[in-house]
């Protein structure tokens, strides 16, 4: 009996021996699959598609006075002067640009409140001022810019319009004295803007254009109804605006 107790554990030792060993010469299993991650895509910004806006600045009209007519007839021309009239702007545009490479085409049209305001004392009649102002403009334009990825820099170009509002008051007490008639002007622009697409759909940026107006004559009458005077105003314009963008679209993936 106790050589067959002896026997047992003998055997088992003998085991516990060897299966380390044994568990060593046992291939190893397959590693489970685990795919590798996708490569990273970057994001390309494309600018085609409609969009609608808002903008909002400062604004500056350079307006110079030529009297023809002093109320007795015409007259040499007299140079009275000339004023800048500033003050705020706001409003809104709408568009559509289209992407070809790296060029971005585009047309636009915008419309503005304004509140350009100023004034100069007549060098005719010093004891009087003339003083204009521009309540609205609008532009009609076309666009070439160069993008490069959400940064898109533009020349634009067109046609402008303005409306203006002439009178003349006494330099003392700034009491009327005469109004000349509002006049709708049409002229033509040129600027220039940077603008930045900082999420889907929506950009911002800020443009300048310059405004080369029409001359006119504006013909003044008293308090009365009276004819007063002739004058001829040159004038232009010259707008900086701030501007927020949403287009109806958004950025494209590049494609590997």
């Amino acid at each position: 009996m106790k050589k067959m107790l002896l026997g047992a554990a003998t055997g088992l030792v003998a085991i516990g021996i060897a299966a380390p060993a044994l568990a060593a010469d046992i291939a190893a299993g397959p590693y489970p699959y685990r795919a590798a991650p996708p490569p990273y895509v970057v994001p390309i910004y494309n600018w085609t598609g409609f969009y609608i806006g808002a903008n909002g600045g400062w604004g500056s009209s350079h307006k110079c006075w030529d009297l023809t007519d002093d109320g007795g007839g015409p007259i040499q021309p007299f140079a009275e002067g000339c004023h800048n009239a500033t003050g705020g702007v706001a409003g809104g545009q709408i568009g559509y640009r289209w992407q070809t490479g790296t060029w971005v085409w585009g047309v636009e049209g915008q419309g503005n409140w304004a509140d350009l305001l100023g004034s100069n004392v007549s060098l005719f009649a010093p004891g009087l001022e003339n003083r204009s102002r521009i309540d609205a403009f609008g532009l009609l334009t076309g666009q070439v810019g160069w993008a490069w990825n959400n940064v898109l820099l533009y020349v634009k170009g067109g046609g402008a319009v303005t409306g203006d509002r002439f009178d003349v008051r006494t330099s003392l007490g700034n009491v009327l004295v005469a109004t000349g008639e509002n006049q709708t002007r049409w002229g033509g622009t040129v600027g220039t803007g940077l603008e930045f697409g900082f999420a889907p759909g929506w950009s911002a940026g800020v443009e300048y254009n310059h405004l080369f107006m029409q001359d006119k004559d504006v013909r003044f009458v008293d308090t009365g109804g009276v004819f007063f005077a002739t004058d001829r105003v040159r004038q232009d314009v010259d707008l900086v605006t701030v501007r927020v963008n949403y287009r109806f679209g958004g950025p494209i993936v590049a494609r590997y």
